[in-house]
């Protein structure tokens, strides 16, 4: 728990129906902590349809709107002008999607809210592929990893959808991590104060999809940003970039050897996909103007 979140104050319960060691469930509170209780979301199909229980029932203490996959920014946008109608411009209205749901399914309806530059956060909580239906590729599924759709590994590489929506050049889009809540909740604080269209992507291990213990949850979304698998940044209109966690050059293996869904790949294979995560940690860092 982080020391700083009052129990009484908390706005997700215990006893949801989260996997052990699911991401999904810390990022949840993370963002819930920094929006506070004067927050809507928006669920489209995902693993949180289950996650927050069965009606009546729901882990979450906000108002939650359950909806279909496709639909998760263009509801959060209705939901926003009947608020602002209404005058109650104080409430956050946040989606919180899978993978599936954001880079896949969703993704016409949060580039055309991106478009409007709607009121609304966007948070893709990313497990890498669809978890809940079976573990099948999605485009966020990381190039080498198996699932059932791709038992020999992906060959292709995971989507940029950061790089995506800021080329919308919404106000604000950034890198989360489970493994760094001060960084996620200080980005989610800074956000809320932000009008218009704000997005998340969120690196949400999952035991079951990745073939990890669910003890090394946070420890597997750590060595994603210190071997720059999954750097952490943001950016502001759409132009400009900051690194928020400086990685620590661990190389890709130390990151891809624990995880069961790697178990296939070669030494050369490996070394393909560390020089791909060497050109995008230099292109990022271009765009930053940063050095190490």
């Amino acid at each position: 728990m982080n020391p700083t979140m009052d129990p009484a104050k908390e706005l997700m319960s215990p006893g949801h129906l989260a996997c052990a060691g699911c991401g999904a469930a810390p990022a949840m509170r993370w963002a819930l902590e920094a929006l506070g209780p004067r927050t809507i979301v928006v669920m489209p199909a995902c693993c949180w349809s289950i996650i927050c229980g069965p009606y009546p029932h729901s882990a979450l203490r906000v108002p939650t709107f359950h909806t279909a996959f496709e639909t998760g920014a263009v509801t959060a946008a209705g939901i926003r002008a009947s608020l602002d109608m209404q005058g109650l411009q104080d409430i956050n209205v946040m989606v919180w999607a899978g993978d599936g749901g954001t880079f896949d399914i969703g993704f016409q309806a949060l580039s055309a809210a991106a478009e409007r530059n709607d009121d609304i956060i966007f948070v893709c909580y990313d497990n890498e592929a669809y978890m809940n239906t079976g573990i099948q590729r999605s485009s966020a599924t990381p190039a080498g990893a198996w699932t059932t759709t791709t038992p020999g590994g992906k060959i292709r590489p995971k989507k940029n959808l950061v790089e995506i929506m800021a080329a919308h050049r919404i106000p604000y889009a950034a890198t989360a991590s489970i493994a760094f809540p001060d960084d996620f909740i200080s980005k989610m604080t800074k956000a809320k104060g932000i009008k218009g269209t704000r997005f998340f992507h969120v690196l949400a291990t999952c035991p079951t999809g990745w073939r990890i213990p669910s003890s090394h949850t946070v420890k597997l979304a750590r060595l994603a940003v210190y071997s720059r698998a999954f750097p952490l940044y943001e950016v502001e209109d759409g132009e400009r970039y900051t690194i928020t966690v400086h990685p620590r050059d661990l190389p890709l293996r130390d990151y891809l050897e624990p995880q069961g869904r790697f178990r296939g790949l070669t030494k050369d294979q490996i070394e393909g996909l560390q020089e791909e995560v060497d050109r995008t940690w230099n292109r990022l860092t271009r765009l930053a103007g940063w050095s190490s």
